[in-house]
């Protein structure tokens, strides 16, 4: 078996959200200590906070995904699923818009619900993943085999 995610999956949707955030909470800071609240600090930040880990969607990323031929072991939090090929309906990966992500669709749920995310394997550029690249290959095959 091959991974597939990124081992550092920890740390690119929690820990990296909560040290933005944390830094944005900074500009917020001076404001309250101040005694002044300006505009900017009680609306603008705030919604800027909320978008910030939004976007991130930190909520719902696996911990771990496995290659296992014909079909991929996923596990988060504990719990462990297998999932065939021809379960999965489409690969949804965008390897240059942050956060990097890639998105199963599935036909039938698995214990993880009808789609599953996981943070592709680190690269020093932003470049597509082999790993991902034949994952998308296989399952479109598995699909074609199974009409």
């Amino acid at each position: 078996m091959q991974r597939i995610s990124s081992r550092m999956t920890f740390l690119e949707t929690y820990a990296l959200p909560l040290v933005v955030l944390g830094f944005l909470l900074l500009f917020i800071a001076p404001a309250l200590a101040s005694g002044e609240f300006p505009l900017f600090a009680f609306v603008v930040l705030p919604v800027l906070l909320v978008a910030a880990y939004a976007s991130w969607g930190a909520s719902g990323i696996m911990d771990e995904v496995w290659d296992a031929g014909d079909a991929l072991i996923v596990r988060n939090l504990g719990r462990e699923d297998r999932i065939p090929l021809t379960s999965i309906m489409n690969v949804d990966y965008s390897p240059f818009m942050p956060p990097r992500r890639v998105t199963l669709k599935l036909r039938t749920p698995s214990i993880f619900g009808a789609s599953v995310a996981f943070v592709p394997p680190v690269g020093l550029r932003m470049t597509k993943r082999p790993q991902i690249e034949d994952v998308i290959r296989r399952v479109d095959a598995a699909n074609m085999h199974a009409r």
